[in-house]
């Protein structure tokens, strides 16, 4: 059974999260404040849901010091969207983000491709895709029709972030925040000559419409 630490300070929330996770086969904990929240991390959550807009320890400063701890993934909620926001977020050690208000069936969508991807991460799987496409993301290879596909280690990078979650759309300012990182020089304009590249070795050994466009938002891995 996974288990979920909720941190926030609106009791009404804490609670519709817990019963809705409850009732989805997950261990729930529960944090109203940082001292909690640092307490029950002891316990080793599997993931946890972050209100950034914490009393007391502002929660990217919890987020900061509950890295020294976990390495599972934190998903911030909030009400602030902008950019600077989300790039604070991500360099204090936050996964993803969740707006406020959400729909609670996507934030347990989300949820569960996170951990999904922890598992893959941490067995060091390979996934078989299809008949005919195998993804190796411990010897971060690609096989099609057993054969070895020659990547570049940022086109690997892509495929297994897309891949990881699949149906899920990534703009590309989010596919050059995960694959490049923010200290790297450049701009999310070489995201789609690398999509061009990828997508030219794959029809290259039959392998088709892997990688889908979602015109005017971004792209995403199709799903089986």
């Amino acid at each position: 059974m996974k288990k979920i630490l909720i941190i926030d300070d609106e009791a009404d929330l804490r609670k519709l999260l817990t019963d809705y996770f409850e009732m989805n086969g997950y261990f729930v904990m529960t944090a109203k404040n940082g001292n909690e929240a640092l307490r029950q991390i002891e316990d080793q959550p599997d993931l946890v849901l972050l209100d950034i807009n914490m009393p007391e320890l502002d929660g990217l400063e919890l987020c900061r010091k509950i890295r020294q701890f976990v390495s599972c993934p934190i998903l911030f909620l909030t009400a602030r969207v902008e950019d600077t926001d989300k790039i604070s977020g991500f360099q204090a050690g936050g996964d993803d983000y969740i707006s406020k208000p959400f729909s609670i069936h996507e934030l347990g969508a989300r949820v569960e491709a996170h951990l999904r991807r922890e598992v893959r991460s941490q067995n060091k799987m390979s996934i078989k895709f299809s008949e005919d496409l195998t993804i190796d993301y411990s010897a971060r290879v690609l096989y099609i029709h057993d054969v070895q596909i020659p990547l570049a280690k940022k086109e690997f990078d892509i495929i297994e972030l897309l891949s990881t979650y699949p149906g899920m759309v990534f703009d590309k300012e989010r596919i050059f925040e995960k694959v490049w990182g923010f200290n790297d020089k450049g701009d999310s304009t070489v995201i789609a000559e690398h999509i061009r590249r990828i997508r030219f070795k794959l029809k290259e050994h039959g392998c088709e419409n892997r990688i889908e466009t979602v015109w005017g938002v971004g792209y995403k891995w199709r799903k089986s």
